[in-house]
């Protein structure tokens, strides 16, 4: 059969056009092939300009917070006859009409594993446990919109459409009335609302909206059936009950079974993955064959499969190849499909122009009118109205199963997936706009541990990037003595990087109080600490934890902790450092972005922030009795970070088991000059600190000569005056004591220089932790102790000068020494080092 003359992809033309099958590979280039005309060399072009135009969209759009979905359409768009296919070479060439089956293909088997991972990540639990005020939104945001749509459905003219009205305006109705779970949980971590009462509840309605959306296609695709008589349809939706009852009866029990084989713990086989992925080839050709889309069939397939370390272990290894590469695949089909130049006429723009404001307008007052009834404050049903016109996979997928039904013809294909893209862009800078958070301006004082009082509640906010600072952060919070004087309130703060994955957002929205298993290792990552910090709750009183998860790309996560840190009036923000030390006692960088994370929440920060330099804090060397106990070490140099250093281990020497030493280091009376530090020694006084504000040197003698004589009888405190004339004896001087320590306490030093760390910032890796710090953090350093780099906060009052108000954590020496002998007398039944046990 000879080649006939090759139409461009998605052209409408009726004509019989035959070709010659196309081979696999080429022979190559040197025997006169054009790889063009091979499939393999053809698909593997036009995935990759698929991709690429994909990410060049995403590059382009993320200043906007737009979702990706819209990125991977208009890439299709770019690439289809709207834009670089209206060239009839570029689309004969790229896009050929003989190269359809095989690109559809992929992306339709994208699809299917993608619908499968979206059913996975559900939790039917969630659904279940959904109350009368998610459902009764839910649904009152579907059924406005969807009346709109049968009233304006008639505006537009399709002569390609050769199916009944009913199907026709059920189509369009589900497009316009339903919400895209994937897409709204992406778009509330970017505008940092999932972690809000208001984000979590747009969730449970978003979820409730996807179920529903399924069984409103199948039941379109029944109804669809209708031409070919009443009994097919009838037939249709019967079938395909009684599949759904076989996955619930006998899917589900026999999943169940499979994942009991595998011991906890323990990673499952190749095996068990190769039947519970060919299962949803199977689901998806069962559903195909009974007359719905295959995609259904895998939708149910994924909501089957308990909720556990099976569906983590498949997440973990198909989630990211699945939507970083099919999947845009799939959405960039739809954009190949799109003609622009279809959207023509007064009657295709009046639908156009009235369906988009009337539907979203419809989702808004649906969803305003019932939050009322529920007492949702105005602003937050308005917006949660805006977020429910969120459009994406769901709607899609039943665009292009009513194109290939035959009930939307191009035209009204063309309209809606320019009224789906359009719908969508809108909702997040209308959202931003009118949602706009307020600034937080909470007048409270205690922004520092100086500042806080012993008799009231110490409110810590302790960051966790990975479970391996658990057990450090634990015991560090124990010795920092909980009592019943002093509580201390714990915000335990897990911090998730904000990706493109669903999963990811369903850490905030899962209720882990149900009990059941982790969904993803994220989820897991996540019950593991808050395990770790309730049993740290349960086991050491006075102590009150509150588990927290926020979700945000690295460039603005300290937003997200200063936000928090002032809304819960915290003291201290306790974050670890990005760096971990290794077996052989190097320190290694975890994630890069990390610092960036603490440098910036450094410079941000509503209260005072200790960097923890993790190496352990396992109190195991020495013992009291049969009780682990630790030995801390505060460096004193002077200056606001060093007042911090010293008020935070002068509270941590209240716990009986918590051996306290502070070296004081100040310069000798004929310190011995060099060239290079006579330009510091001509400057400087007695404190030998450089600060603007002149009550530095003050409070610094104040600070330490109050502390002298609260330790006078004290035999867990040792205070030691060092004298030291430079840089190069400091280090000597703290190499004395290195090695009978379990954690140092240093300041960062902000503001301030001193002769007596001259040079050690010479070759410094981490000028963020103050030269003090850097040197103890240093690999070269060689040691097995933790150090916390404190950072006091030092506010502004309202003529610009820096406030310094000072409360003294004990009024007298003699009320000191009394707690000091109730302390004493208390006993703890569990000991120091519990971090390891508690994990």
């Amino acid at each position: 059969m000879n080649n006939a003359t090759m139409a461009p992809y998605n052209m409408s033309d009726r004509s019989l056009i035959c070709y010659t099958p196309l081979m696999t590979t080429t022979n190559g280039l040197w025997q006169g092939d054009n790889p063009l005309d091979y499939s393999l060399p053809l698909f593997i072009l036009q995935l990759t300009m698929v991709v690429c135009a994909t990410r060049f969209f995403v590059f382009i759009l993320k200043p906007l917070h737009q979702p990706r979905v819209i990125a991977e359409i208009l890439g299709g768009l770019l690439l289809g006859p709207s834009i670089f296919g209206r060239n009839l070479k570029f689309a004969n060439a790229v896009f050929p009409l003989k190269s359809v089956m095989v690109l559809e293909t992929m992306a339709n088997m994208g699809l299917i594993y993608f619908v499968f991972l979206v059913g996975l990540e559900m939790d039917i639990s969630i659904i279940k446990r959904t109350g009368k005020k998610t459902v009764s939104i839910a649904f009152a945001g579907m059924i406005l919109p969807f009346l709109i749509a049968v009233c304006v459905s008639h505006l537009i003219e399709d002569k390609d459409n050769s199916m009944n009205q009913a199907s026709y305006v059920l189509y369009i109705g589900i497009v316009l009335s339903v919400t895209a779970f994937p897409v709204l949980a992406r778009m509330l971590a970017d505008l940092k609302l999932i972690s809000t009462d208001l984000g979590k509840l747009a969730l449970s309605i978003s979820l409730i909206n996807d179920v529903f959306a399924w069984i409103l296609l199948a039941l379109a695709i029944a109804l669809s059936e209708a031409n070919t008589g009443t009994w097919a349809s009838v037939l249709v939706v019967i079938s395909n009950l009684v599949f759904v009852s076989f996955c619930f009866v006998i899917v589900r029990p026999a999943v169940s079974w499979l994942i009991e084989r595998t011991p906890e713990g323990k990673p499952f086989s190749e095996f068990q993955l190769c039947i519970v992925l060919t299962g949803v080839m199977i689901s998806a050709f069962i559903t195909d064959v009974l007359g719905t889309h295959c995609a259904f069939g895998a939708f149910v397939y994924g909501l089957v499969i308990p909720n556990g370390p099976l569906g983590a272990a498949i997440l973990e290894k198909l989630e990211d190849f699945v939507s970083g590469l099919l999947l845009p695949l799939f959405y960039a089909i739809c954009g190949l499909k799109t003609d622009i130049k279809l959207i023509s006429g007064a009657s295709t723009w009046t639908f156009v122009l009235t369906v988009i404001p009337l539907t979203c307008l419809g989702k808004i007052l649906g969803t305003f009118f019932i939050s009322l009834i529920f007492q949702i404050p105005n602003r937050d049903g308005v917006v949660l109205g805006l977020l429910m016109n969120s459009k994406g996979l769901i709607e899609m997928i039943v665009l292009n199963v009513g194109r290939e039904q035959k009930v939307l013809g191009d035209k009204i294909f063309s309209v809606m997936v320019i009224v789906t893209l359009v719908m969508t862009a809108v909702v997040s800078p209308i959202v931003t706009l009118i949602y706009k958070p307020r600034k937080r301006l909470i007048p409270y004082k205690r922004r520092t541990i100086q500042n806080s009082r012993l008799d009231a509640e110490l409110r810590v906010l302790v960051c966790i990037h990975t479970p391996r600072n658990v057990p450090t952060l634990v015991n560090l919070l124990e010795a920092t003595h909980p009592h019943k004087r002093s509580p201390i309130c714990a915000y335990v703060l897990h911090l998730v990087e904000l990706t493109g994955r669903a999963s990811a957002m369903l850490v905030v929205h899962a209720n882990r109080q149900s009990g059941g298993p982790a969904l993803n290792k994220t989820q897991a990552q996540t019950d593991h600490i808050i395990t770790a910090f309730q049993n740290f709750e349960e086991h050491v009183g006075h102590t009150q934890v509150q588990p927290l998860t926020a979700i945000s790309p690295y460039s603005t996560m300290h937003e997200d902790i200063c936000n928090l840190a002032e809304d819960k009036r915290v003291s201290l923000i306790i974050i670890p450092f990005h760096k971990q030390q290794t077996v052989d006692g190097e320190m290694h960088d975890t994630i890069p972005a990390f610092r960036m994370i603490n440098h910036n929440l450094l410079q941000n920060s509503p209260c005072s922030v200790g960097i923890l330099v993790d190496r352990g804090l396992n109190g195991s060397n020495r013992l009291i009795g049969n009780l682990a106990s630790h030995k801390v070490a505060v460096l004193y140099f002077g200056g606001p970070d060093d007042r911090e250093a010293l008020a935070y281990g002068w509270r941590m020497s209240r716990h009986p088991r918590v051996h306290l030493t502070v070296m004081h280091f100040t310069p000798s009376k004929h310190p011995t000059q060099t060239p290079e530090t006579d330009h510091l020694w001509a400057n400087i006084d007695r404190s030998f600190t450089i600060i603007k504000n002149g009550r530095e040197h003050t409070l610094d003698e104040e600070y330490i000569s109050e502390f002298k004589k609260m330790i006078t009888n004290d035999d867990s405190v040792v205070y030691i005056d060092k004298v030291v004339n430079n840089g190069e004896e400091t280090v000597a001087a703290i190499r004395s004591i290195n090695n009978v320590n379990d954690l140092f306490i240093v300041g960062r030093g902000q503001g301030t220089m001193s002769p007596l760390t001259d040079g050690l910032t010479d070759w410094s890796e981490c000028p963020e932790l103050g030269a003090i710090g850097d040197l103890l953090a240093s690999s070269d350093f060689e040691t097995t102790a933790s150090v916390l780099v404190m950072h006091q906060y030092v506010g502004q009052g309202p003529d610009g000068e820096e406030n310094f108000v000072v409360e003294r954590p004990w009024q007298t020496s003699e009320h000191y020494h009394n707690m000091k002998q109730q302390q004493n007398m208390q006993r703890y039944t569990m000991p120091m080092g519990m971090g390891q046990s508690l994990l």
